[in-house]
């Protein structure tokens, strides 16, 4: 990525451009975490060049390392790098927001998920989606996995979350993916690192760091405090699910659950119809925030609980983002952790890959022309290199006609 300087990098024009892109991903990018790194990938990386396949690798290799939201973590990251702090602001707004007030309206009793053709909407979208990510997938290998060590890394990554998925199993995996790169890779194989410019200094990520420190014991440290603020109780209950998230956001639904439920403050029923209706909302499944928000019991409700929880559950995995950014660059002084890099790259493979198999593949393929629309979207997009508007405008009107 070339250089720029700072009042070319805060210019109304790049901030638009951000908040253009995120918004139509915003309201298009349906599949999940992994579908959304596909479509950023298509969007910000092949097409418009915000910065390298490598940068971009790395980036969503840091992202699958922490805890949070890793599409909403990535979309941060990718606005700041694009137009900085407004960027980033813009790129979060406009990736979170339409799904979040659609949730709201549901919440509301607006039923918009119910009839067949809404459905049918929801599956041809998911479909292209399928296609979607299979060519990001198809191209991170071709790039990350050429070496045969590296292949293996990502197949041994992606048979052992299949044997023994657990919450922690992504760390894990991240953590073998460097203990492979170290052990295997020589320096010929290190290839000149193309990483983002530095966009907050060190002493702000240890800024960021702190702050995240601080609130999760701030959150631990006054839950068990009697008559404390009803706003309290609620920042604690999302501020601890958002920190504690490794995984994507499907694991956050056991740890609102125990803080929303199991405490009264909703009941079983209504917590999951909002769950359901968030698996068919375009966006990151955190989300579901802005629904719980406005309908539990107790503190502010509406629309301004339901932006209340919306930001509480985001704000541990963007500060966590921030915080180790300016550290995870520094990845390319350091010849050993360059190879470690190396493996990291090869086992997010793996990851993504596992990822895309249980969480959209699994969930969206159910009849026999599932499989054949998935298949040649696929090759539509990997061979063919067709333009990922129309596999998805082709594979609503297939659905919609044949539900």
């Amino acid at each position: 990525m070339s250089h720029v300087n700072k009042n070319e990098l805060t210019s109304p024009a790049r901030i638009i451009e951000v908040c253009v892109t995120f918004l139509k991903l915003g309201v298009s990018s349906f599949g999940g975490p992994i579908a959304h790194l596909g479509y950023f990938h298509h969007e910000c990386i092949i097409k418009r060049k915000w910065m390298s396949e490598k940068a971009y690798a790395d980036l969503v290799a840091m992202c699958q390392f922490l805890p949070g939201p890793a599409s909403s973590q990535v979309a941060f990251i990718l606005g700041l790098v694009r137009a900085g702090p407004f960027g980033a602001a813009a790129a979060w707004c406009a990736f979170t927001l339409p799904s979040a007030f659609i949730l709201m309206l549901i919440a509301s009793g607006i039923d918009l998920i119910t009839t067949e053709t809404s459905q049918a909407i929801v599956h041809g979208l998911k479909l292209a989606a399928i296609g979607i990510v299979a060519q990001a997938l198809w191209m991170m290998a071709r790039q990350f996995c050429s070496a045969y060590q590296k292949a293996l890394t990502a197949i041994s990554v992606f048979l052992g979350l299949s044997l023994f998925p657990s919450t922690s199993g992504q760390v894990y995996a991240i953590c073998i993916g460097a203990c492979a790169g170290l052990i295997y890779t020589n320096k010929e194989q290190i290839t000149k690192r193309d990483h983002m410019p530095p966009m907050i200094s060190k002493r702000s990520g240890y800024m960021c760091i702190g702050l995240f420190i601080t609130l999760l014991i701030f959150t631990y440290g006054t839950s068990e405090i009697d008559n404390l603020s009803a706003w309290l109780i609620i920042f604690n209950a999302f501020y601890k699910a958002g920190a504690l998230v490794f995984g994507g956001g499907h694991v956050v639904l056991p740890l609102l659950e125990t803080d929303i439920v199991q405490q009264g403050w909703m009941n079983k029923d209504l917590f999951y119809a909002g769950y359901g209706a968030t698996q068919a909302m375009p966006g990151p499944l955190f989300t579901f925030a802005a629904y719980l928000g406005a309908l539990i019991n107790i503190g502010p409700q509406g629309m301004i609980g339901a932006l209340y929880a919306l930001i509480i559950i985001f704000i541990p995995g963007l500060l966590l983002a921030l915080g180790v950014l300016p550290f995870w660059q520094s990845l390319n002084t350091h010849m050993a952790l360059r190879r470690m890099t190396q493996g990291i790259q090869a086992a997010v493979v793996g990851i993504l890959a596992y990822t895309f198999y249980t969480s959209l593949w699994q969930s969206t393929l159910k009849m026999p022309l599932d499989y054949a629309l998935a298949l040649t979207f696929s090759i539509l997009l990997i061979y063919w290199r067709i333009a990922p508007w129309i596999i998805v405008s082709l594979s609503l009107i297939i659905c919609i006609i044949n539900p």
